[in-house]
């Protein structure tokens, strides 16, 4: 579906993958440079190995088991560990060693994103051979944003379990809002307004709020044109601003849903006959996963 609408921007693609793993242990990944960096030499693959030892370092030192790591490209690793401390202090620690940035920690999710388009992510990070239950993923052209792994999408909210967002449109009351969610104690790792929307998701169901009205909440608190999709552990939303101008068009069955910005994507999966719908009556919808 992402390699059909590659067309949409060739600069970065992105997973939010859902497995069902062991649900006491925590999924990590990271990287701990960006894919440019490959290219300056021997010195920068010795950073490389000394921030890595660093990081493992500092997740002894908090009592992290690990039970597995893997290194999928040069800069990038997947860390299966046990851990009953404060997840939110060891994650703090971490991505204090400079140029390692953890893309996500989670029971179930696993986000995936590098440059390039969706065929060559997903067979880097062998996403052919992943299992799970539900998924979401973006493909990107930057507009007012860098090229680089840390402004692609999908986007996760440190330190929160198992949220992710996709988002297509313009938040127009970003700065007022990152600096609300700064204010209570929210990191932000990019300039990128989607990153928002995960972060203000996040922040609602930290507080008991449900995705559902968390969705119908932003219709009245975010300005701008935007369509964005969240997935948790077990359920997946979407909403959408009033006018509704950036389309989202659903297939549904007893087996499946899809979700895509356009047809084609759909079709790329189901090439037969379907009746898919495009939901602008519907501002907010939600499915258990």
């Amino acid at each position: 579906m992402l390699q059909s609408l590659k067309h949409r921007g060739p600069d970065s693609t992105g997973f939010a993958v859902y497995g069902s793993g062991n649900p006491g242990d925590y999924v990590m990944r990271l990287k701990v440079a960006e894919q440019e960096d490959m290219g300056k030499g021997s010195g920068v693959r010795d950073l490389i190995e000394a921030r890595i030892a660093e990081v493992d370092k500092r997740l002894a030192s908090h009592d992290a088991q690990v039970k597995s790591q893997s290194r999928v490209t040069p800069y990038a690793l997947r860390y299966v560990l046990g851990h009953s401390g404060d997840t939110e202090a060891m994650a703090k620690h971490i991505e204090e060693v400079e140029g390692v940035e953890i893309l996500s920690l989670g029971n179930a999710l696993e986000l995936i994103k590098d440059l390039g388009d969706a065929t060559v992510v997903s067979g880097q990070y062998a996403l052919g051979d992943f299992a799970g239950t539900h998924a979401i993923g973006h493909t990107r052209m930057a507009t007012e944003s860098d090229v680089d792994i840390r402004s692609a999408h999908p986007y996760w909210a440190f330190p929160y379990n198992d949220v992710s967002v996709v988002h297509n449109g313009q938040i127009t009351n970003y700065w007022i809002m990152r600096r609300q969610m700064e204010r209570k104690g929210h990191r932000f790792m990019s300039n990128c307004d989607s990153e928002l929307l995960a972060v203000y998701t996040a922040h609602n169901l930290a507080n008991g709020v449900s995705l559902e009205d968390s969705l119908r909440q932003s219709i009245d608190e975010i300005d701008g044109v935007f369509t964005y999709l969240v997935a948790t552990s077990d359920q997946l939303g979407m909403a959408k601003d009033t006018m509704a101008a950036k389309p989202l068009v659903l297939y549904e069955s007893d087996e499946l849903i899809a979700m895509a910005s356009e047809e084609v994507a759909i079709r790329s999966i189901l090439p037969q006959e379907i009746d898919t719908t495009d939901p602008y009556d519907e501002e907010v919808r939600v499915w258990q996963a």
